[in-house]
């Protein structure tokens, strides 16, 4: 797959058209689509769209189809539950005040000691809560 092919998969899994990922990026809202023209983006650039869609610059160059298992996957609770992607159950829409329940549950177990030692075990975290880039073996 082509790099332009590799974003627009993401940005579909991600429930994002491509003219905003551009824009969450800092970019303009059509250049993604030059890269469908041949043009490439800079290592900076792809920098910027793998951060807004939450994967790495090699797995957008990359045209394999599948995520390395071991790579950490950091996903930001806020980033979820405030999207411009509507959270859904069973075919109806999430209030308001449901999206912030659900946010403060997440949070909530995120900072608990059973969440923490598993964001340490396997989320890519280190003791000091900071991302780290190998998975842990303990």
């Amino acid at each position: 797959m082509s790099v332009f092919d590799n974003i627009k998969k993401y940005s579909k899994q991600r429930g994002l058209n491509l003219q905003s990922v551009a824009l969450k990026s800092g970019l303009s809202k059509n250049v993604i689509y030059q890269y469908n023209k041949g043009k490439n983006p800079s290592l900076e650039t792809l920098g910027k769209i793998a951060s807004v869609l939450g994967t790495t610059t090699d797995m957008l160059l990359d045209d394999k189809e599948k995520q390395p298992s071991d790579a950490p996957k950091h996903i930001d609770v806020a980033e979820i539950v405030d999207s411009s992607a509507m959270l859904t159950s069973r075919d109806h829409a999430l209030s308001d005040e449901d999206q912030a329940a659900i946010k403060t549950l997440i949070t909530t177990y995120l900072n608990s000691k059973e969440g923490q030692d598993r964001l340490r075990q396997y989320g890519g975290y280190g003791d000091d809560g900071k991302k780290i880039n190998e998975k842990r073996s303990d």
